[in-house]
C-alpha cells in the first residue's frame, strides 16, 4: 500500500474540492457527487502522476491537479456499476451510488464529474503558474485517456465481449484501453507538468502501459480468488457475467507470471533512461502485491 501521507494528500485535495470547488452544481446533485468522491480508494492514479512528475525533474505539488484523474476514475466506477453496465451493489466497501441514491442520480452525478475533472485541471494548473498551452495539454491527456479512444471505448468492447471467448491478444488490446489508458493519462500528466523531454515521455509511457495491463491482470486474479469483503466489490462478478479474463485464459499462476513480466518491462523502460526512482519501483511492486 502507498504511504499513508501520500494518500492523505489526495484525500485532502478531494475533500477540499468537495467542500469548496463544486460551485454551480445543483443542490440535488451535491450529495451524490460528494458521496462518490468520498469513497476510499488506493489513489494510485494521482500518486503516480506526482511520482512521475518528480522523476522527470518537476518540483511542484501537482496533487490538486492530478486528482482530476481520480475524479474521472470515480465517474467510471459510478457508471460501471449501473444495472445497464455491470450491475453491481458494492464498490469500495460501500453501497454503489445507484443503490445509495437512485439510478437517475447516479447517471447525472457520474456525468457531472467529467467537467468537474476538467475544471480541476485548469484551476490547479493556473494556481501553479502554468500557461494556457500547458493546461490544455494536460487536460487533453486526461480526456484522451478517458474518452472513446481510451477508457470508454474499452468499456464498450468489454460489454460487447460478455459471453464471448477472447484471445489473449484481444484481451490485452481491450484492457489497454479500458484500464490502461487512464493509468497512462496519469503518467502523461506527470511528465507534461514537469516539461519532460520526448525521450523521457516515451519511457514513462512504456512504463505506464505495462503497469496498466498488469493492474488489470491482478484485478482478474483478485476477482477469481478474493472475497467481497477483501476486495471491496462483488467477488466473482466477471465469471457471473461470462467475461473472458486473464484467469479464464491463462489460469491464476500464468496470469501472475504475465503480470510480473509486464512490470519488469515497464521498470526496465525507466531504468534505461535513468528515471526509475525507488517510489516508482514501489508502485510497480504494489501492482503485483495488492489485495484489493
Amino acid at each position: 500500500m502507498f504511504a499513508s501521507a501520500d494518500r492523505k494528500r489526495v484525500d485532502d485535495a478531494l475533500r477540499e474540492l468537495s467542500e469548496s470547488g463544486l460551485d454551480g452544481i445543483p443542490g440535488s446533485l451535491l450529495e451524490p457527487i460528494r458521496y462518490a468522491l468520498a469513497g476510499e480508494g488506493k489513489r494510485l492514479r494521482p500518486i503516480l502522476a506526482q511520482l512521475v512528475h518528480e522523476a522527470c525533474g518537476g518540483a511542484d505539488d501537482i496533487i490538486p491537479l492530478a486528482i482530476s484523474v481520480e475524479i474521472i476514475h470515480t465517474y467510471s466506477l459510478v457508471h460501471d456499476d449501473l444495472p445497464c453496465m455491470d450491475d453491481d451493489d458494492v464498490r469500495r466497501g460501500r453501497p454503489t451510488l445507484h443503490r445509495k441514491f437512485s439510478q437517475r442520480e447516479a447517471v447525472l452525478a457520474g456525468a457531472a464529474l467529467i467537467p468537474i475533472a476538467a475544471r480541476a485541471v485548469f484551476r490547479a494548473g493556473k494556481k501553479l503558474g502554468y500557461d494556457e498551452g500547458k493546461c490544455r495539454a494536460i487536460c487533453r491527456a486526461l480526456l484522451r485517456g478517458a474518452g472513446a479512444e481510451g477508457m470508454i471505448g474499452g468499456q464498450l468492447r468489454d460489454l460487447s465481449a460478455e459471453g464471448a471467448t477472447l484471445s489473449l491478444e484481444a484481451m490485452e488490446s481491450l484492457h489497454s484501453a479500458k484500464t490502461g489508458d487512464l493509468i497512462l493519462a496519469s503518467a502523461r500528466i506527470g511528465a507534461i507538468s514537469a516539461d519532460a523531454s520526448p525521450e523521457a515521455l516515451t519511457a514513462v509511457e512504456r512504463y505506464a502501459k505495462s503497469l496498466g495491463l498488469a493492474f488489470q491482470i491482478m484485478d482478474d486474479v483478485l476477482d477469481a480468488t478474493g472475497s467481497t469483503t477483501t476486495i471491496g466489490k462483488t467477488a466473482g462478478r466477471d465469471a457471473a457475467l461470462g467475461k473472458s479474463t486473464y484467469v479464464s485464459i491463462l489460469g491464476v499462476d500464468r496470469a501472475r507470471q504475465r503480470a510480473e513480466s509486464l512490470v519488469k518491462e515497464g521498470t526496465d523502460a525507466l531504468l534505461e533512461r535513468g528515471l526509475l526512482t525507488s517510489k516508482l519501483l514501489e508502485v510497480a511492486n504494489f501492482i503485483l502485491a495488492r489485495n484489493s
